[in-house]
């Protein structure tokens, strides 16, 4: 079990280490293609918009084919299209390889999750799926790290490297014993108890908080004099926090359920939020996004927790369940940034935050009736 746990640790590593690589080499490619701010950002969305795209396919394929072979499909295609990357020599063959790198990604997530919780105790599953995100986020550190590798010696030999990295990958994923697939069509989701909803939300949620956190804190910091090295090192900080949480959080989970972890982190985020609408000094506004790290970053592994438990009591294939969860990411991801900036651009800074802070309290309100009482 630990081996198959390092290995799907990697994979979902890999994918999120593509998804933040791109950051760094942004104005690179701005400069040479002639982006604007709108250009640029369609290019970095392009990730999100794959994994909107590859949800449920790489769900129903993980249902019907098996979590490994949705696997194997996704990091082959992430390998693929690292390789397009580092040999595009155009903006538009640039933004349909972080496209396709979105699709691969939503296969990989779908397939890894799925395969780990087959493959473990349902009394382990929270520490299961709280050290994956534990690897994501660290695989998040090691984007922009990979993106200023490639600023200095190169964006082709570099993501070159990288796909014969992930092809090596594919190899060990190849020599792992698989778990069984369990075929369903689509309209298996109808089974699904109204805990699965509020579980999908609970990934939702935290992918519009750190949306408009991205967005915000970034050009608010910026105005206050703070430099791109000093911001860069705020957010390493806080997913270096997040990575050392998660593992600790679905450990928590585990034994006082579900319940008491969302509610936590409910409060906390409401309380953060409302902090962000006030905070104007730049050494509150960084104590405070470390924070959000923690409070924001604590829905992930009790929700996606909850989302396993109500699937496997409705019926519903884990495949499937996590391929619908990538969606529900997806959308947030897409959503939160777009509409915190928007919403910024009119009203000022306050007004997202408060949305988030309302969005909160709304879904403590809602959510704690119709979680299992078992998980409360």
């Amino acid at each position: 079990m630990r081996k198959l746990l390092v290995l799907l640790s990697a994979v979902v590593a890999v994918d999120t280490m593509f998804f933040t690589a791109l950051a760094p080499l942004l104005p690179h490619f701005a400069a040479r293609y002639g982006l604007g701010k709108g250009g640029a950002g369609v290019l970095s969305a392009a990730y999100a918009a794959g994994v909107l795209a590859g949800s449920i396919p790489g769900g129903l394929a993980a249902s019907r084919f098996g979590p490994k072979p949705a696997v194997l499909v996704g990091v082959a295609l992430t390998a693929a299209a690292s390789l397009g990357f580092g040999l595009a020599d155009d903006v538009t063959t640039l933004g349909a390889a972080r496209l396709a790198q979105g699709v691969g990604s939503a296969f990989s997530w779908a397939g890894a999750l799925a395969w780990l919780v087959s493959a473990g105790p349902p009394s382990r599953r929270g520490m299961l799926i709280g050290t994956a995100m534990g690897a994501a986020v660290f695989g998040s550190l090691l984007g922009p790290a990979l993106g200023a590798v490639a600023s200095g010696a190169g964006v082709r030999p570099t993501f070159v490297a990288v796909s014969a990295a992930g092809l090596v990958l594919c190899v060990f994923l190849t020599l792992t014993p698989g778990a069984p697939a369990r075929p369903q069509r689509l309209s298996a989701l109808r089974r699904a108890d109204r805990s699965f909803f509020v579980a999908i939300w609970l990934v939702v949620l935290p992918a519009l908080l750190f949306g408009v956190l991205i967005v915000l804190v970034p050009l608010r910091l910026h105005a206050l004099g703070w430099g791109g090295i000093a911001i860069g090192a705020l957010f390493l900080a806080t997913a270096a926090v997040e990575t050392a949480l998660n593992p600790l959080l679905g450990r928590f989970a585990d034994l006082r359920g579900l319940g008491r972890p969302v509610r936590i982190a409910l409060i906390a985020s409401i309380a953060v939020s409302l902090a962000f609408a006030v905070a104007s000094a730049g050494p509150l506004i960084a104590t405070l996004v470390l924070v959000a790290g923690i409070a924001y970053g604590s829905f992930y592994t009790p929700g996606m927790a909850l989302l396993s438990e109500s699937a496997e009591r409705s019926g519903i294939s884990q495949g499937l369940a996590f391929g619908v969860m990538n969606l529900g990411w997806a959308a947030g991801a897409v959503i939160g940034p777009a509409a915190g900036g928007a919403l910024a651009q009119v009203s000022g800074d306050a007004v997202p935050y408060l949305v988030l802070a309302a969005l909160c309290a709304g879904t403590l309100a809602y959510s704690q009736a119709r979680l299992r009482p078992s998980s409360s």
